[in-house]
């Protein structure tokens, strides 16, 4: 998961949403990212969820299975807002709770 946040995070540095509507392989690179997080958080036990309750896991993985399963129909605003203002926190968590473990 923070591997790929930092991803996510470094192929958004120096973009704009605008891009997003342009740049196809930016758009796909951002979408499999969140895609890997969601999939990485699906697989986390439900007692380490548990543990760190303030992360919103079921959010994450609904935003999985969105991408996932509604290919052609993405918003573009959603997974922006998803990487310019969800992933910085998350990553920041996630680096946290590695350290717990």
């Amino acid at each position: 998961m923070l591997d790929a946040s930092r991803e996510a995070l470094a192929f958004a540095r120096n973009k704009s949403r605008n891009d997003l509507d342009t740049d196809r392989m930016l758009l796909l690179a951002l979408v499999k990212s969140i895609e890997i997080i969601g999939e990485a958080a699906s697989r986390l036990s439900e007692s380490r969820r548990d543990e760190y309750p303030h992360v919103p896991w079921k959010n994450i993985v609904n935003m999985r299975n969105r991408l996932i399963h509604a290919y052609f129909d993405i918003d573009l605003d959603t997974v922006w807002n998803t990487v310019t203002g969800d992933l910085p926190p998350l990553a920041a968590e996630i680096e946290k709770i590695l350290q717990d473990i």
